[in-house]
């Protein structure tokens, strides 16, 4: 992936021919080809030749012609109407073209099978289950304000005996004692830390489903939407979940990955080859009709093998 942000010489221009002069190994013509292909985003969206470009303008650029790693395309589709998709991930597909996925992404497969589609939420790669998309920009805005009642629930296999219940109301901050700088930490309290850096308030409610060989199922019920809130908020606890490589019981995992040291060994101890987490549910009233949509989906065959 090749990214770009426009300056002040590439304002007003159509997109079509700021490509051509900045990136002259292509032609306009070559360029045009490239974008009705959907390989250029502006702003993380499908972009037209015509599209006029502003200061700051975040372009991406995803050559088709590259090999990408295999992904699972299987999605399924729970939920659809004229407004809506509610779709059904698997557990090794990226949501948005990031990294060296492109095509092998749900935003590519449902964009090629409906057009212009707006991802409400998201799910990291390795998390499966249900998620929103809007087929209208207008839709979209309306369900990604934060005061849009959404109800969500996880399934998670964890490490260990875990409690009957508990309220996790307090604040993720950054992990400063890993050497993975995007790692966080979740921390109990009416106020964060004095010194935390990129705090953030969160509340999770969380409640055991069963426990067998301490193996733990888990109810999440995420009541703010932040990244990595479950995962974090879990590994906090002391109870990491199955397969998760940063916020497992060793971070170092995660790190031999990056450098590609990872050992059988490694692979044996996270038990699952992908993370533990399920979105298990989704619930909302209807951005048109008003009506309520409750959509559930059970655990996957690939987490049923751990499953209490």
């Amino acid at each position: 992936m090749i990214r770009s942000t426009v300056d002040w010489s590439g304002v007003g221009l159509r997109l079509d021919e700021y490509l051509a002069m900045r990136f002259t190994y292509r032609s306009i013509a070559e360029w045009r080809d490239r974008i009705a292909q959907g390989e250029i985003m502006v702003n993380e969206d499908k972009a037209a030749p015509e599209q006029l470009l502003l200061l700051h303008d975040k372009l991406e650029y995803f050559p088709g012609d590259l090999p990408e790693p295999e992904a699972d395309l299987s999605f399924k589709v729970a939920y659809e109407d004229d407004s809506l998709l509610i779709v059904d991930k698997p557990g090794n597909l990226c949501v948005h073209p990031s990294g060296p996925f492109f095509r092998h992404t749900l935003w590519h497969l449902l964009s090629t099978a409906y057009g212009k589609i707006h991802l409400v939420n998201r799910l990291d790669r390795e998390t499966s289950g249900l998620l929103l998309v809007a087929k209208h920009a207008e839709i979209a805005a309306k369900l990604g304000k934060r005061t849009y009642p959404i109800h969500k629930e996880y399934l998670a296999l964890v490490f260990g005996k875990f409690p009957e219940h508990v309220d996790a109301e307090g604040f993720l901050v950054q992990d400063t004692l890993s050497a993975v700088r995007k790692k966080r930490r979740f921390v109990f309290g009416e106020r964060p830390p004095a010194g935390a850096l990129q705090v953030e308030s969160a509340k999770t409610l969380l409640s055991l489903e069963g426990c067998e060989n301490n193996i733990s199922l888990v109810r999440a019920i995420p009541k703010t939407g932040r990244l990595h809130q479950i995962r974090s908020t879990l590994y906090s606890l002391g109870f990491p979940l199955l397969g998760d490589k940063l916020y497992g019981q060793d971070e170092k995992v995660y790190l031999k990955i990056r450098s590609n040291e990872i050992t059988v060994e490694d692979r044996k101890k996270l038990i699952l080859p992908r993370q533990a987490l399920h979105s298990a549910k989704l619930e909302l009233r209807h951005p048109v009709t008003d009506a309520i949509i409750k959509v559930e989906s059970p655990l996957p065959n690939d987490l049923k093998i751990c499953i209490p």
